[in-house]
């Protein structure tokens, strides 16, 4: 549900030197396709069979070369080879996969989404940029996936649970002063605690100078 063209995810990992950029690319990209599975999928089942091709295709970058699938060659390419198994990047699919019966965005379910594919996501990150056991890896990436399905929901309604519970993880998250490698998941949690600044969700444009400034601050500081 991520948006890629987003000019603040640009930012974000911009940060990131330039040996591990693509790595990072390549593991964002992979949420962003999972995510357009449930954007473009109308039936549970389809989307099940969809998302249960793509948990074999990464478990098997473990054994196998990919096939001529342009995320799974990145992900071979860039992310395999830098010690991030093909086996824990098929576990992303989980966090996906509870949002294929959305009927009851509760407390329990958003808890095993944010868990399972914002907290999974920002570790497997963390590992590629070297990052410390400071920084609040967990946190900051259950804030950010639950303000992007805020962000994403049909109505003020649906949004206002996952947001409220982001604002709280996000604000523990930026707490803490982030450790340099790690500074590009700072960013993108600081750009989603943005988002969801406030309950009635009007937050400034992320195009807006006031958040660059800010992003270019927390670049400079961790703070």
């Amino acid at each position: 549900m991520s948006d890629p063209d987003r000019p603040e995810r640009t930012l974000a990992l911009s940060y990131a030197t330039p040996d591990v950029r693509p790595a990072l690319v390549a593991l964002l990209g992979l949420d962003d396709t999972l995510g357009q599975i449930l954007r473009t999928t109308r039936e549970p089942m389809v989307g099940q069979m969809r998302l249960t091709w793509w948990y074999d295709a990464l478990s098997a970058l473990d054994v196998t070369p990919p096939p001529a699938q342009p995320i799974l060659q990145a992900l071979a390419a860039e992310v395999v080879p830098r010690g991030v198994a093909g086996a824990a990047l098929a576990e992303m699919v989980d966090g996906w996969e509870v949002l294929l019966e959305p009927d009851r965005l509760d407390h329990a379910l958003l808890d095993a989404y944010a868990r399972q594919r914002g907290t999974r996501l920002f570790d497997l990150a963390g590992k590629l940029l070297g990052a410390r056991t400071s920084d609040p890896l967990d946190q900051a990436g259950a804030g950010w996936a639950l303000a992007d399905l805020a962000r994403h929901s049909r109505d003020a309604a649906t949004a206002a649970l996952p947001a409220a519970l982001a604002r709280a993880a996000l604000d523990d998250a930026m707490r803490v002063r982030w450790s340099r490698p790690a500074r590009p998941l700072g960013a993108l949690a600081l750009s989603a605690r943005m988002d969801v600044a406030t309950p009635s969700g009007n937050a400034a444009s992320s195009t807006s100078p006031s958040r660059i400034a800010r992003l270019a601050w927390h670049r400079l500081t961790g703070r």
